[in-house]
């Protein structure tokens, strides 16, 4: 696995239920098209499969 994951808002959080809306805001995503960066936990690897159809995720 790598050490850090970019994580993009690739899909609108309109008309999405509010468990997927905070585990987004939760990862930091508060825009559409913004990109986060963060360690490769399983606690985040958690979160992303959660929303996996919300966000794109590339390894660094």
């Amino acid at each position: 696995m790598a050490n850090k994951l970019e994580i993009t808002l690739t899909r609108s959080l309109i008309g999405r239920p509010e468990d997927q809306r905070v585990t987004v805001n939760t990862l930091g995503l508060r825009k559409m098209h913004q990109t986060v960066v963060h360690n490769d936990t399983p606690a985040m690897r958690g979160m992303i499969n959660k929303v996996a159809h919300l966000v794109t995720v590339k390894e660094q």
